[in-house]
């Protein structure tokens, strides 16, 4: 199943830098086995904030769920979800 995702990210202001470096790390490295994975499909910023639109294909909500939770920046992202289908209309066979 096909999701797009919004992640709005608030990391506080006051958490310590060493920490938050920690985590960018950890985040990096997640989203990028999951990219590979082809789990997320798509990532992109959108510019002028912290925030990105993605789009990730996995088995099910669940694993969806599994999934965004495991992101080390989970804690401080608020989430909105959209399940995807495709398009009666599309001419890509390879997009779904």
């Amino acid at each position: 199943m096909l999701f797009h995702v919004r992640m709005n990210v608030n990391i506080p202001r006051d958490l310590p830098q060493a920490e938050v470096a920690e985590i960018l790390a950890r985040e990096k490295a997640y989203s990028q086995e999951l990219q590979r994975s082809g789990k997320w499909r798509h990532i992109w910023r959108i510019a002028g904030q912290y925030a990105n639109y993605s789009v990730f294909d996995v088995r099910d909500n669940a694993e969806l769920h599994e999934v965004l939770s495991g992101l080390p920046l989970f804690k401080f992202m608020d989430i909105e979800v959209t399940p995807l289908l495709r398009h009666p209309s599309a001419i890509r066979e390879d997009d779904t």
